[in-house]
């Protein structure tokens, strides 16, 4: 961590633009996030547990020790152990390293409010990312909302979520769902800090994206997580790719394979540099979805502790936190892994049917008729447009379904369908593809080196259409109901006798159970890998 030798800013910004804020371990010194008549300032790279390092690798994160002296909230944390070499667009300025642990908040300055706070759990594939991505930054929701946004760095890929717990010795111990613990101590640092930055410890809402969003399902059926927020938005999660300690422990001992590490020798994982376990996790990233098309290599596990059973089917059987829940997907989610050529998602018909062939092994007493009534569903199954349907119904709308079904019966819960695409998206037929929602929810455009989201145009639209959705998200966080207070169309629960969803595009409508003959084919039982 940075600790500055007295109170004072940066060359940059002038002394008395900073904020020194005081927390249980230790002060902060914020900046302003512009030069311009913004009142919202940053404070970033702020620790929130002891770093993972060491004999530490692979254990829980340890409570967080107070300071001395000011940290300096001028630059971002390292972001966790990845390879450099991704689909992500990451600045490659910033560093890697395993003391990781770190979250950022953007907040108007403090005073005698307490604010509505937001965190950010951001997706990856449980591997990538970092909470420094640009199209994270927390300015504009902050100011539009004049609400506090957290977002946090937590271990991946090998480091967070790979279970080596059936490897355990006397000697040498390693516990489960590493990532998961890390996302619960950025919580309990919320509950317990951010009150000192003007937020609300009680009226925190937890969101995520991909992986991001799957974790706050997980996070919903973990009673380690309840009472740590009050509020959650679900966006395009793959909430079934949550396995059992028998696909763990495989996919644990393929780990080892990799960098050449025999059971009798585990405790050289301890020491060995993270580049190694680095390539070894991408490698299983890559050759597990290629092997069985649909699952994930590294992935939350049920381990009866931090996830003690299935979400999903935990959702089904009333055992989500009672907390109000907005759930929804993308129209087109499996465009952009066409567009990337990643394995992630099975998006040709033969992989397709390979998932649907590794599905039935796991669930041996599925009877035939019931795939080949889900094929069924989709005439143009052998097309790619076809495979593609079933591969995102399978990843994302389903489960969103299903999740929203359970919960519904007793918390508040809305449903949405992002469909909005700009020209040049439709024109590259990405559509509303996978992580297309972004820049809409954080205001955040023109992210990328080139980015070509308005290269035909579009952009006035996009703008209201984000204006919208950071409105209802805003208003979700502050009330618990996402109304758009400015006279837009107005957002009905979702129920199991009327599933209402809100489908966003350049103009909002409420339609009844959109995807209702695909819903009804798939059914109520959820079909995913054990």
């Amino acid at each position: 961590m940075a600790i500055a030798s007295d109170s004072g800013a940066s060359d940059a910004t002038e002394p008395d633009s900073t904020v020194l804020v005081s927390t249980p371990y230790g002060d902060v010194l914020g900046y302003p996030v512009a030069a311009d008549a913004s009142p919202i300032l940053a404070w970033r790279g702020i620790p929130y547990a002891t770093p993972p390092v060491g004999k530490l690798r692979f254990r829980a994160p340890r409570p967080l020790q107070p300071w001395s002296g000011v940290l300096d909230g001028l630059e971002f944390g390292a972001m966790a152990p990845q390879g450099r070499d991704s689909p992500v667009p990451i600045d490659p300025s910033l560093s890697i390293s395993e003391d990781c642990l770190t979250l950022n908040v953007w907040a108007p300055r403090p005073d005698a409010e307490l604010r509505p706070v937001l965190v950010w759990i951001h997706g990856g594939a449980y591997s990538l990312g970092s909470s420094a991505q640009r199209v994270y930054d927390g300015r504009n929701l902050s100011e539009n909302g004049d609400v506090v946004v957290v977002t946090i760095n937590f271990r991946l890929g090998p480091f967070g979520f790979l279970d080596l717990s059936s490897f355990s010795t006397d000697e040498h111990t390693f516990e489960t769902n590493l990532g998961l613990r890390d996302q619960i101590a950025a919580l309990q640092w919320v509950r317990e800090c951010i009150s000192a930055f003007g937020g609300d410890p009680d009226q925190v809402t937890v969101f995520g994206e991909s992986s991001g969003g799957a974790s706050v399902t997980t996070l919903m059926t973990s009673p380690k997580a309840e009472g740590l927020f009050q509020r959650a938005i679900v966006q395009s999660a793959p909430a079934t790719s949550v396995y059992g300690p028998d696909r763990g422990a495989a996919v644990a001992s393929r780990f080892l394979e990799l960098v050449g590490v025999d059971r009798e020798d585990i405790g050289e994982l301890f020491d060995m540099h993270f580049t190694r376990l680095v390539t070894a996790g991408d490698t299983l990233c890559y050759e597990i979805p290629t092997t069985v098309p649909g699952t994930l290599g590294l992935s939350p596990v049920v381990d009866g502790d931090i996830v003690p059973r299935y979400p999903v089917a935990a959702f089904q059987k009333g055992l989500s936190h009672k907390i109000p829940l907005i759930i929804g997907t993308n129209h087109d989610e499996p465009s952009i892994f066409r567009f990337m050529k990643s394995p992630l998602m099975p998006i040709t018909s033969d992989t397709v049917s390979e998932m649907f062939r590794a599905i039935a092994h796991d669930h041996a007493d599925l009877p035939a008729y019931r795939v080949a009534e889900i094929m069924a569903a989709y005439p143009d199954r052998d097309k790619p447009a076809g495979a593609q349907a079933i591969s995102r119904d399978a990843g994302f709308l389903m489960p969103s379904v299903w999740i929203a079904d359970g919960h519904s019966r007793h918390s508040p819960t809305w449903m949405y369908r992002f469909d909005h695409a700009t020209p040049m998206l439709k024109a590259a037929r990405v559509g509303a593809g996978h992580a297309t929602e972004l820049p809409y929810v954080f205001g955040n455009f023109g992210t990328l080196s080139r980015d070509p989201t308005f290269w035909l145009g579009g952009r006035k639209p996009a703008m209201a259409v984000s204006a919208r959705m950071q409105r209802r998200w805003l208003a979700f966080a502050r009330y618990g109901v996402p109304a758009a207070l400015d006279a837009s169309k107005h957002w009905a629960p979702y129920t199991e006798q009327a599933r209402w969803t809100l489908v966003i595009d350049a103009s909002d409508t409420l339609v009844d159970d959109p995807d209702g003959e695909m819903r009804a084919a798939w059914g109520d039982r959820v079909l995913g890998f054990s």
